[in-house]
């Protein structure tokens, strides 16, 4: 999955204009309840104001709280200039670059603003990847690094006629060992596919059941 296919188009972004007061954008981020906004000059994204880097700004500046607010501008205090994204990248690779900032803006190569991906849309996305969204049975497991053992696994889920909910696999710390966690969906026969899966060489780690 690539970012360009989870981002927020533009049209539907909340945004600031370069000029806008400072009192416009904390407007913006208190009516949305937001943590941050990216940063227009027509076309072209300059950067983000956030909650914090505001509020920072504001007990560093020798201003009156309302002559701050009015007189900076978004422009004035906009960070991370160089911080975006431009569609292709790997999906995945987001959650690491979004744990120091709430959002980051997605460019065209003018460097057009295009979109956002924000760290809340991310989280949805690992939550959906863990069927976290819909109940089941969480079965974490090991296996040797072989070749077919996913497509294995999968096969003996049809035979059984399991409804896999999910399917993530981790890389071990020992060396051609592979974790697994399958989340499926609960059947009177779950015994008998464990006992199955346990018979076909996968160590069973953990089974989990949604209440």
């Amino acid at each position: 999955m690539f970012v360009k296919s989870t981002m927020i188009p533009k049209n539907r972004t909340v945004h600031a204009e370069a000029g806008d007061s400072l009192k416009t954008v904390l407007e913006k981020l208190e009516h949305h309840k937001i943590d941050g906004v990216p940063v227009l000059k027509g076309a072209a994204y300059i950067g983000i104001v956030t909650r914090f880097h505001l509020y920072e700004e504001f007990f560093q500046s020798e201003l009156k709280k309302e002559a701050f607010l009015s007189e900076k501008k978004a422009e004035d205090i906009a960070v991370h200039t160089d911080v975006y994204l431009e569609g292709e990248e790997i999906f995945e690779n987001t959650l690491l670059q979004l744990k120091d900032y709430p959002l980051i803006a997605v460019v065209g190569v003018e460097k057009e603003f295009l979109g956002i991906v924000t760290r809340y849309d991310v989280l949805e996305q690992f939550q959906s990847a863990f069927g976290m969204n819909k109940k089941g049975v969480r079965i974490a497991f090991t296996s040797v690094e072989t070749e077919g053992r996913i497509a294995r696994l999968t096969e003996l889920a049809k035979q059984f006629h399991e409804d896999i909910i999910s399917l993530v696999t981790f890389d071990e710390t020992e060396s051609m060992v592979r974790r697994i966690v399958m989340k499926i969906e609960k059947k009177d026969n779950i015994n008998r596919f464990i006992e199955r899966i346990e018979k076909s060489g996968f160590r069973i780690l953990d089974i989990h059941e949604d209440e």
